[in-house]
């Protein structure tokens, strides 16, 4: 049995049904009440075989007993740290793992985990990090760069005035589809071979605000007018709704992107054997959003 954490988000909705067409026994695990995907939702393996039903759980991360019933007799977790992860305590999370007997534990962390050890906004992630690499179960960690779903920020201004405001407009970096993360997610979770390995997980090419709001506006069949906002003001508006470090650290990597975070990393072809989808791709399957 596979259970996976966060499994109704942009990773976790798509890692269930990816696991479930794979005929692996999911159990999908969220905080509150959820619809989960059903067999009607999910394709049907490749040798025609029916696609298991998927099991769905409540619990918190933030509450570890609560796990303990999930777990017990998993094989594996998919383990994905939600904003405000800085308040779970790591140690207790794998504890409860280990007791349960789960005998791999794949880590959803960031690409900033890596390339900025420094930075609070990330410090969260690394303590994860740690603790899993030393836990005692196989652990793999993937650490994706900017989702390419971080656009649907936009959705109801563009729907509402047809127009975006963002800073940075032309600074680009190789946003990954969350598609993509949670089929290299399946993939690990199936196979031990990626035992004790770090993924970087990007898109196919850097992309810039300016460029992904014209995908958005070819996907619609219309023009997005684009407007490029200061940094103090993109700040003052994320600061309404994410912790100021949380903030300050993602203006910087989009304002101040490294070589490495801007390096497209060959690790989702590699797992996955095709190239990373495009943000055009994604845009296209995601236009119900913005109509």
């Amino acid at each position: 049995m596979i259970v996976v954490t966060g499994a109704t988000g942009n990773v976790g909705r798509p890692l269930v049904q990816a696991l479930a067409a794979a005929g692996e026994q999911v159990t999908a695990v969220s905080r509150r009440p959820a619809d989960v995907p059903a067999p009607a939702d999910v394709q049907a393996p490749a040798d025609g075989r029916t696609p298991t039903r998927v099991h769905h759980r409540q619990a918190d991360l933030a509450d570890p007993a609560s796990l303990t019933p999930v777990l017990d007799g998993a094989d594996a977790l998919f383990l994905l740290i939600a904003g405000g992860g800085e308040t779970l305590n790591p140690h207790h999370i794998v504890d409860v793992a280990k007791a349960g007997g789960v005998g791999r534990i794949v880590l959803l962390s960031s690409q900033g985990a890596g390339t900025r050890p420094d930075s609070p906004a990330h410090a969260h992630l690394r303590a994860f990090e740690d603790t899993v690499r030393q836990s005692g179960p196989d652990w793999t960690v993937l650490r994706p760069g900017g989702f390419d779903s971080n656009a649907l920020w936009w959705a109801e201004p563009i729907r509402s005035y047809g127009s975006v405001a963002a800073p940075f407009a032309d600074i680009g970096l190789p946003t990954v589809d969350p598609a993509d993360i949670a089929e290299v997610a399946a993939a690990v979770l199936r196979d031990g071979s990626h035992a004790g390995r770090t993924y970087e997980l990007t898109g196919p090419a850097p992309i810039s605000p300016r460029q992904q709001v014209r995908a958005i506006g070819d996907a619609l069949g219309t023009s997005v007018r684009f407007v490029e906002q200061s940094r103090e003001e993109a700040r003052s508006q994320m600061v309404q709704f994410m912790p100021e470090a949380v903030v300050d650290g993602t203006l910087a990597i989009l304002g101040e992107p490294s070589a490495a975070e801007q390096r497209v990393s060959p690790d989702v072809e590699r797992i996955l054997g095709r190239a990373p989808r495009t943000f055009a791709e994604w845009a296209a399957r995601n236009t119900a959003a913005f109509g």
